[in-house]
């Protein structure tokens, strides 16, 4: 018996450092059989310490992932391109062939972070961000051809 083609999905952001990175754990955690997850940015921002603490708290380590653009992704054919702030959305180029592009937009937990008064305070927008990352990734590959 032939096993199904695995969906090829890149997850964009600016940075490549937080949103991104966090779809992409979760995708390869909870849909690998189905989905080959990537990620990159439109810009290069090297991965976020908070974004990784998180992620390693739900047991999804994205440690050894690192910040990349689209260029430097090997050249594939993606069935599907995510955004997933506004600024990728915005800037995101056009893709060849039969990729489709879907904007699911989430906050930038780094900006949340930024005024917050403790660690933990800060902790709690990455933790609130990819919960909700997580809470779509639950619904993939069905939402991407709705």
């Amino acid at each position: 018996m032939s096993e199904m083609r695995k969906l090829k999905v890149m997850f964009l952001c600016t940075g490549n450092s937080c949103r991104s990175q966090m779809a992409e754990g979760w995708t390869r955690k909870l849909k690998g059989d189905v989905i080959e997850p990537y990620s990159a940015g439109i810009e290069k921002h090297g991965m976020n310490p908070r974004a990784m603490k998180v992620m390693a708290e739900a047991a999804v380590p994205i440690d050894k992932h690192y910040s990349k653009t689209i260029a430097e992704l090997p050249t594939m054919d993606f069935d599907y391109v995510v955004t997933v702030c506004g600024h990728a959305n915005e800037s995101c180029p056009v893709f060849p062939g039969k990729t489709k592009v879907i904007h699911v937009g989430f906050d930038d937990p780094p900006k949340l972070a930024m005024d917050a008064k403790t660690e933990e305070d800060a902790l709690k927008h990455y933790r609130r961000v990819r919960d909700e990352i997580r809470a779509f990734v639950e619904t993939l590959p069905d939402s991407l051809t709705k």
